[in-house]
């Protein structure tokens, strides 16, 4: 068990084009529900990826006319427009779950688990994953807090205290072939062969706000998209995301999450 520190190599690579750095594809639920989406796509952005879409319903996609003039938008209404989108814009990662709502990430869930893509399951579509036959694989990130965890895993619930959640992280990556990542003040992320990773935020309380997770679900995704491992893009956000926080202070809401990122990167480098 480690608690690896970001490598400069892997997280500031240089030169090439927008699509050398990845396309990230986040999912956005239904009018008045894009802002955790909003958040996620911008957190991948500034972590790096090249390109960020944002796929709401086309009922939705008033909603997300405004800032940043960086992300891109393309409405996605069902399960055959999320593959037409998935293979007509050169996408290398997936964000499904933040503020998605739970019957329209159950929708999608197949053909995005099914595309041969890193993909982050967070928020709803970890609701949505507890109820499916779909089977999440190695590309999977996992990201849930520890009540989304112990409905997902409801045999593994009482292994929640901070004495026993490493193992309870590390036996349901094993079962499910994914990498976890069991957001806490100490944070567990675990791969499928048993190698787990722990980053200790609490002397970052402040990141216990809304929103938080969905800017960390948009910073795996970005690192995922830019070709780092399953098990390295869900280290390096975590680290990153707490230094963030801790870089700001008390005060700390989301939003202000994805501008902390690059004083941070410069910091690795």
């Amino acid at each position: 068990m480690s608690g690896a520190q970001p490598a400069a190599a892997r997280l500031l690579k240089a030169g090439g084009h927008k699509y050398d750095h990845g396309h990230v594809l986040v999912v956005a639920g239904g009018p008045g529900h894009g802002g955790a989406a909003r958040l996620a796509a911008r957190a991948a952005l500034r972590i790096g990826a090249g390109l960020v879409t944002l796929a709401p319903p086309a009922s939705a996609m008033p909603d997300h006319s405004g800032m940043p003039d960086a992300l891109m938008r393309i409405p996605v209404d069902d399960p055959a427009a999320l593959a037409d989108a998935l293979r007509a814009r050169r996408i290398t990662a997936i964000c499904l779950g933040p503020g998605c709502g739970v019957a329209r990430a159950a929708s999608l869930l197949p053909v995005a688990l099914g595309a041969g893509l890193p993909c982050v399951l967070d928020a709803d579509a970890l609701t949505a994953l507890a109820d499916s036959a779909a089977a999440p694989g190695p590309d999977v990130v996992m990201t849930p807090h520890g009540g989304e965890f112990a409905r997902m895993f409801p045999d593994l619930g009482s292994l929640l205290s901070d004495q026993a959640r490493v193992e309870a992280a590390r036996t349901a990556a094993g079962q499910t072939g994914s990498v976890m990542l069991l957001k806490g003040p100490r944070t567990v992320i675990a791969a499928s062969d048993g190698e787990t990773r722990v980053n200790d935020a609490t002397d970052a309380p402040w990141l216990a706000t809304a929103g938080s997770g969905d800017v960390l679900a948009g910073m795996i995704a970005g690192l995922l998209a830019r070709g780092l491992t399953p098990l390295d893009a869900a280290t390096d956000a975590a680290h990153i995301h707490a230094e963030c926080a801790r870089r700001f202070g008390p005060g700390l809401i989301a939003d202000d999450l994805p501008e902390l990122i690059p004083a941070v990167l410069r910091g690795i480098a």
